[in-house]
């Protein structure tokens, strides 16, 4: 009887909605690629004949769950203690892409490292390693965070560095989203409001010169803004997108049925799948999408908040630092997808057809359980 007690009491149930939501995001992204990308498998993209991509996604997702696997079993204070390390690790990649020779240049863009078999986007890890730098950063200065000097001053100055390299790729979308990161997570860890108002004015500012700064930023803009004024030219994206989303109406055209897949949309298993995940799907499949991402960012708050509550602001701001990574990324893409947001880059997490993407939200989702999984264990009396 003592020993049953004692096994009841090491056990830990890691939050199964969670992993169900996490599972069921994966499992209709591979479903939705293999969908997506059968057309241009079948046009002779690879050996693997129609099912390439497919082949290619569920390989990548292999390797995520694996490194997630390994991710999980690192404790939340041998990532604080290394995170600077990660960081300046996650920069030498940055720097490394920009090096011919080194980075691949694609469609103009130098963005990924040759790993033979493979080819890496370092900007994608970048994320990861800043959730997991920023939140030891707010930890450590948490006693000067209203310092200009001592608390704003040393995170500006890593903004600008990173953003930096991103920028020379160019990655404006990853630019975005790490420089969105950092500004929630000096938030939530309590910077002072005058100079928190500070930092977005002075974003805003340099955002607009950025744009105004490459003339296909702009065209960007102004395509969002009438993608029909141009609709064979600079709102081709966008207004094929569109199409697919209108043409599946309240339940969709049905599984694989969709049309602008067949070399309409560009894109279609990547930046643009959820516009033919909408076709096919209808108008309850990206309510089921929405609302699947929508519990992720709840429960990721929700381990969280749990966490703080325990006394781990470390873990509790890398949790929901997670949480507005993937939310804040989802809703860009869909964003773009539905003509709400300019044309940017990004793809669905969890869904989207890409190696270096889906193995790093693999890693930084096992992070999260991590974080449930040490809060279950000091509830039940033991200490990390």
């Amino acid at each position: 009887m003592t020993h049953q007690a004692n096994n009841q009491k090491n056990s830990v149930d890691l939050d199964q909605g969670l992993i169900w939501t996490i599972v069921f995001l994966l499992g209709l992204g591979l479903v939705m690629v293999y969908s997506a990308s059968i057309a241009i498998a079948d046009a002779g993209r690879g050996v693997g004949g129609t099912g390439y991509y497919l082949l290619r996604h569920a390989s990548y997702l292999a390797v995520g769950l694996l490194l997630g696997l390994l991710a999980f079993l690192v404790p939340m204070r041998a990532w604080q203690k290394y995170a600077v390390h990660l960081l300046a690790f996650g920069a030498l990649l940055l720097v490394l892409v920009l090096i011919p020779g080194i980075g691949l240049e694609v469609n103009g863009s130098r963005r990924w490292i040759s790993l033979f078999v493979v080819n890496f986007q370092p900007s994608e890890l970048m994320k990861f390693f800043v959730v997991i730098y920023a939140a030891g950063y707010v930890v450590r200065k948490a006693n000067c965070l209203d310092s200009f000097r001592e608390g704003f001053l040393p995170m500006l100055l890593i903004m600008s560095i990173v953003g930096t390299l991103l920028l020379l790729e160019p990655d404006f979308g990853a630019f975005v989203v790490v420089t969105v990161l950092i500004m929630v997570i000096l938030f939530l860890g309590g910077m002072s409001l005058k100079l928190y108002a500070g930092l977005i004015c002075f974003l805003l500012i340099g955002l607009g010169l950025l744009i105004l700064d490459e003339p296909y930023r702009m065209d960007r803009i102004i395509a969002f803004m009438d993608p029909w004024a141009d609709p064979g030219g600079k709102g081709y994206q966008l207004s094929h997108a569109l199409i697919a989303i209108g043409r599946g109406e309240w339940l969709g055209v049905g599984l694989g049925a969709s049309v602008e897949k067949l070399f309409y949309l560009p894109e279609a298993h990547t930046d643009f799948l959820f516009a033919v995940l909408a076709e096919e799907l209808g108008f309850v499949g990206v309510v089921a999408v929405i609302m699947l991402f929508a519990w992720l960012i709840i429960r990721a708050f929700a381990i969280g908040h749990q966490a703080n509550k325990l006394d781990c602001q470390y873990s509790a701001l890398v949790a929901q630092g997670i949480g507005v990574w993937i939310g804040l990324q989802a809703f860009i893409n869909m964003g773009v997808n539905m003509g709400v947001l300019p044309t940017k880059g990004l793809t669905l997490p969890l869904m989207s057809f890409g190696g270096s993407s889906i193995t790093v939200i693999c890693i930084a989702l096992a992070v999260l359980l991590r974080v449930d999984w040490e809060n279950q264990r000091r509830l039940r009396g033991f200490v990390e």
